[in-house]
């Protein structure tokens, strides 16, 4: 049987053979590949992180993320250095939010000799919410992803997207019906590329204003009847969502780009009704030329 211990005794220690010198250890990754291909992305997924994101209203929250880093791999080389990317992380102690971002994928693109650096985080971001009328308090969680690249020829690009669940009422079956209509939960997926920080808050906000009505985690009877009220007085097509949202983004100077898509989950449908948009804003498109 091997004696593992003695295999691996550095030299000095009991087991070691006195006097020889250590072989250095085979970095295989540092290779020459000969297939001639490069590779877009290669890093590590799915790192479960705590992180620190910013809060609008309390400075701080502290969260539990999903994080992906990659960077291009050129084709003279086998394998890049795994370990590196966690290093990397490690060294920003959890404390990460939008402004350090960059900083991160410098320190890859550097560490790693690569031409360009990706990093995705995405994280549940929870808001105290008060119900509409009785006003009992709840948490609701919102996932969110940001998403930051670095390239020697592109430069510097960041995107912050958020996702909302609302709860929308059919406009034709409101129209066709003599008792009630039909209605249902839906998604709505924004993200957003912009010139000053944008509060996770204040997107959610945004969504929410433009749903049928908005869903909350602490409903009683009376916040109940008010949301059933105030959903069939405002029933929204998928399509009316998106260009709701779109009418409010594409006038601001602060977005860059946005896409904004929306899945109903229909209530009397075996399908999903879906709608996106995808735009870059008008006034930032008209204040670069």
């Amino acid at each position: 049987m091997t004696d593992y211990r003695r295999a691996y005794s550095r030299p000095g220690e009991s087991g070691a053979c006195s006097g020889r010198k250590r072989e250095p250890m085979i970095d295989v990754q540092n290779r020459m590949d000969h297939r001639n291909i490069d590779i877009d992305k290669v890093g590590v997924k799915d790192i479960r992180y705590p992180i620190t994101v910013m809060d609008k209203n309390s400075g701080v929250q502290h969260t539990v993320a999903s994080i992906n880093m990659y960077v291009d791999l050129p084709r003279e080389f086998k394998g890049t250095h795994m370990s590196r990317f966690i290093e990397i992380l490690n060294e920003f102690h959890g404390n990460l939010d939008i402004r350090e971002f960059s900083s991160i994928l410098e320190a890859m693109q550097e560490r790693l000799n690569a031409e360009s650096a990706n990093l995705e985080i995405s994280f549940p971001y929870f808001m105290k919410k008060l119900s509409p009328i009785t006003e009992a308090a709840g948490l609701m969680e919102y996932g969110c992803r940001i998403c930051g690249s670095l390239d020697s020829k592109n430069g510097y690009d960041l995107v912050l997207e958020v996702n909302v669940p609302i709860t929308t009422v059919c406009p034709c079956s409101k129209e066709i019906s003599d008792y009630g209509a039909h209605n249902q939960r839906g998604l709505v997926r924004l993200a957003v590329r912009f010139r000053r920080l944008v509060w996770i808050e204040d997107l959610v906000r945004l969504i929410e204003s433009c749903a049928s009505c908005e869903v909350y985690s602490v409903l009683k009877r009376p916040d109940e009847k008010f949301v059933t009220e105030t959903a069939y007085e405002n029933p929204k097509f998928v399509e009316d969502v998106v260009r709701d949202i779109a009418a409010e983004l594409r006038d601001d100077p602060n977005i860059l780009w946005f896409m904004v898509d929306v899945e109903n989950f229909e209530s009397i449908h075996n399908h999903s009704a879906y709608a996106c948009i995808e735009r870059n804003s008008c006034k930032a498109v008209n204040s670069e030329q």
